[in-house]
């Protein structure tokens, strides 16, 4: 197959600093390429090169003739007098080559893209001027969406995108035809979309097949057989390796290198984890007692963000809380965290609390203090559950080489900035962690790092994000915000939010059967034969992931044997398991039937 965009001995960089050298690579028109690497590598410089919208320094970069390329950047420039129907459907912001949209009022699928956006309630006729920066990158990758290209490039779209969104976007690149290019920090999405991976680092560019998954395996067999790495790093690979293959994505991969060698590396490999010794470490450090809402209301305006709440959050919970932009999630947190309070309602909080919050705005940082010099002045030696470390060791953690830690904080990058924010919160050894979209900026090696550290963290820890990987990673509760004042646990995790939150797109046809509900036997169209078999695999995962509750379930009834308040409180959750668990089985069995029958 003919390649579209051809990389002949590519050379770019910038000042002093050489980012790519003499790369040669080529994109053929059915690629769905996944861009990975660390923060500077170059991975926006190379979107820009392969989009022509920067020259080489050395070397030729070609496109075939006539090649329709749509480009979603970082930051977009658009007339503050433009309306959303100007930039989605008019010339206000497009790519050459593609022309203005003039069918709207008979288009379901425009309709359907600014919908699956979360910009249904926004009227065509709004100026895109007043918006957030969130919005208007939603706008501008609408406008890229409708429109049929040879080439996609995007550049962090699921940046201000909700689960559900970010959920919506996979599904639709998936049946889209054309290339596609993406960088993006979200893991989950790389394995849901992508089928290749290019990795940026070192000043090159290396090719790896599959998604995420499977290139965190190979680079993993690379190490190994290089012998290079040091241990530190080798043995975050190993414990990450092990976290992918117990997760749907490891199943799924199918990684063109020695399988044996796969398996050897990651032989004898523990759980991420041991929830039961955290959770008794917790304790002591906490008591009893870290969070209960009672009664809890809180509104903004008209709408109610929480309703009459009632929650109890004790030592040792690893929490995710999921919903749409805007439901609720960092009211909540800020709630727990002491910075607002109730309409009405109490919140009570235990005496030994010591949170540390990390919202989503940058904190003020001491801009006139070197990187190091910003960590020493919150704590000379910090231990973060069995580990002690020094400035510089957290800090290298967290991506700061020893060349970076005498950077002054004003140099910084926002995504460095991010990550000394969270840096810095960490110095301080709270022991409860409150953490608001916590992966903006960050790159895929960081968050392992982040994730490593808090594997061991002995706290009470609730994450807000849309990260779907992070959350199945990192949290063993799922709670969901529906933006009707509700606080709801969801035993399917992530998995049972999207299917809660499934409901026909505004001004679409009335929707289909669903899976879970099929068409009697032998009915089935192509169309919703595909829909059931995914159905099947996504009610397999979530049975997998109740079992995985459940068991978790019966080690802390053993653990908490003589707490009669908690046996009672865990047993009847263990109850509402088991009957989620029983209705997913049936649900799955039923639909088994249907998709063998048609």
């Amino acid at each position: 197959m003919a390649n579209i965009v051809s990389f002949d001995r590519v050379s770019k960089g910038y000042a002093a600093l050489p980012l790519l050298t003499d790369v040669s690579l080529g994109l053929d028109e059915a690629d769905r390429i996944g861009v990975v690497g660390l923060n500077g590598a170059g991975k926006s410089t190379l979107l820009r090169l392969l989009t022509k919208a920067e020259d080489p320094d050395e070397g030729r970069v070609t496109h075939r003739r006539d090649l329709r390329v749509a480009a979603l950047p970082q930051s977009l420039d658009l007339a503050p007098t433009a309306t959303v129907r100007d930039v989605v459907l008019g010339t206000a912001w497009l790519p050459s080559g593609f022309a203005a949209e003039h069918e709207w009022a008979g288009d379901a699928g425009v309709r359907t893209v600014l919908s699956g956006l979360g910009m249904a309630h926004i009227g065509l006729d709004a100026p895109v001027g007043p918006m957030s920066g969130g919005e208007r990158r939603r706008i501008g990758l609408a406008a890229l969406l409708v429109r049929a290209g040879d080439l996609l490039v995007l550049d962090e779209p699921t940046n201000h995108l909700d689960v559900a969104g970010i959920d919506w976007l996979a599904d639709h690149l998936r049946t889209r035809r054309g290339a596609l290019i993406v960088v993006t920090h979200d893991r989950w999405f790389l394995d849901a979309v992508c089928e290749r991976m290019w990795e940026v680092a070192d000043g090159t560019v290396r090719a790896f097949e599959g998604g995420f998954a499977a290139w965190t395996l190979a680079r993993a067999e690379r190490v190994r057989l290089e012998a290079a790495a040091e241990a530190r790093r080798q043995n975050l690979l190993r414990k990450e390796i092990a976290w992918l293959r117990r997760g749907p994505p490891a199943r799924t991969s199918k990684p063109r290198f020695r399988i044996e060698a796969a398996n050897a590396l990651i032989d004898d490999v523990p759980e991420p984890r041991d929830a039961v010794s955290l959770r008794r470490l917790a304790t002591a450090r906490l008591g009893r007692d870290v969070y209960e809402l009672r009664d809890v209301s809180v509104s903004i305006g008209s709408r109610a963000l929480l309703d009459k709440v009632d929650w109890i959050v004790g030592p040792g919970d690893r929490i995710g809380l999921v919903g749409a932009n805007g439901a609720g999630k960092s009211t909540l947190l800020s709630l727990l965290a002491g910075t607002r309070e109730p309409d009405s309602g109490e919140v009570r909080r235990g005496s030994t609390v010591r949170p540390a919050f990390l919202s989503q705005e940058l904190r003020e940082l001491p801009g006139h203090l070197r990187v190091l010099q910003a960590v020493e002045e919150v704590a000379t030696r910090v231990r973060l559950g069995d580990k002690e470390l020094s400035p510089s060791q957290l800090a290298e953690v967290f991506g700061f080489t020893e060349k970076r830690l005498w950077t002054p904080v004003s140099d910084l990058s926002g995504g460095e900035r991010r990550r000394l924010q969270m840096l810095r919160l960490l110095a301080t050894e709270p022991n409860v962690l409150l953490l608001d979209e916590p992966t903006n900026d960050l790159d895929t090696d960081t968050l392992a790092s982040l994730e490593d550290l808090l594997d061991s963290w002995p706290g009470t820890m609730i994450v807000a994000s849309h990260d779907r990987y992070l959350v199945e990673r990192v949290c063993d509760t799922v709670y969901g915000m529906f933006g009707d004042g509700r606080l709801v646990h969801l035993p399917g995790g992530i998995d049972e939010y999207l299917a809660r939150t499934g409901a026909p797109v505004v001004g679409s046809p009335a929707p289909a059967p669903s899976p879970a509900s099929p068409a009697p036997s032998g009915s089935l169209s192509a169309a919703d034969l595909r829909a059931a078999k995914k159905e099947l695999v996504r009610l397999e995962r979530a049975v997998a992931k109740l079992e995985q509750r459940e068991t978790q379930l019966h080690e802390q009834l053993a653990t908490h044997a003589t707490d009669y308040e908690k046996v009672a409180a865990l047993d009847a959750e263990l109850r509402a398991v088991r009957h989620e668990r029983d209705e997913t089985e049936e649900r799955w069995l039923t639909l088994a039937e249907s998709v063998e029958g048609a």
